[in-house]
């Protein structure tokens, strides 16, 4: 338990720098990789490191996401120990990926479905040509600081989930209508049951949600579950996504990609969270769960 809440600490001291710096010197070196997936074979139903011995390695290598289009690709690591929490991003061309951009982190990064905004828990940046933004606030209704927000998920109907470390863990959700954003409301207790509720991503098309948590019959520490819109527009059963995607250890961070056939998530490999990696897995674990909701 002590483990955990020295990862949150350090997830939200993270989240609180505000000197965020583009292209900084980088104590990280990768080798060129071709093809789709940067490079992968992709993963099978159960679940398997991402990219190992070049992004997932004997460290602290998390929340790696692609962005729509699959051109892009980032992740959030650490020099080591106690260093700064970088988020590094590679760009494909030519069929090569390389690395093209390095940031300290002021928030967990998602995409807006249409990949021309990327989210940092209470704030973004709007895609400029090739390049980013400067870090913008969400506004007042996000940027209050009795809220500890570390991931913002977007759907393609401008509906926001995220999470708020400061109070009991729990998922809000904040709707868009008719143009006006609304005031951000706590989920239901369909996602806000348990422990360690967090790191919330909802479907572009808004029929699932995928978020971590620790619960009574779950395998271990945090395991993944997942929630199916029903017709009413309720939010049916939370639904485990299984042993080929959760072990004992501790498993959050969700993302899907674009292409919607990969899962992407975080799972601790030590007791002591020293070392925790990417693993992916094949999207068709969705479907297979939607139809035994």
């Amino acid at each position: 338990m002590k483990t955990r809440l020295l990862l949150i600490l350090t997830i939200a001291l993270s989240l609180n720098s505000t000197h965020a710096q583009e292209n900084q010197k980088s104590a990280f070196s990768f080798p060129t990789i071709e093809g789709p997936y940067m490079g992968q074979q992709p993963p099978g139903l159960v679940a398997e490191p991402f990219a190992p011995g070049i992004i997932s390695k004997a460290g602290w290598e998390i929340e790696g996401v692609f962005a729509p289009g699959m051109d892009e690709f980032y992740f959030t690591t650490r020099s080591g120990k106690g260093k700064p929490i970088t988020v590094i991003g590679f760009r494909r061309q030519n069929n090569a990926w390389k690395k093209y951009i390095e940031f300290k982190r002021t928030g967990e990064i998602s995409f807006s479905p249409d990949g021309s905004r990327m989210y940092m828990a209470k704030g973004y940046k709007d895609r400029i040509g090739d390049g980013w933004s400067k870090r913008k606030s969400l506004g007042p209704l996000f940027d209050r600081k009795d809220w500890g927000i570390m991931r913002l998920s977007a759907s393609a109907q401008g509906t926001y989930v995220f999470d708020d470390y400061k109070n009991d863990d729990v998922i809000r959700i904040s709707r868009l209508i008719d143009g006006k954003r609304q005031a951000p409301e706590e989920m239901g207790p369909v996602v806000n049951t348990g422990e360690w509720t967090a790191h919330p991503f909802i479907a572009p098309d808004e029929s699932y949600l995928i978020w971590d948590s620790e619960r009574e019959g779950g395998y271990g520490e945090s395991d993944l579950y997942i929630s199916f819109k029903q017709s009413d527009g309720a939010w049916g059963t939370a639904i485990n996504m299984g042993d080929k995607v959760n072990s004992d250890k501790w498993e959050a961070f969700v993302s899907v990609t674009s292409d919607g056939k990969y899962i992407l998530f975080n799972r601790a490999i030590d007791d002591d969270y020293d070392n925790v990696d990417i693993y992916w897995v094949d999207a068709k674990i969705i479907e297979d769960l939607r139809s035994k909701q």
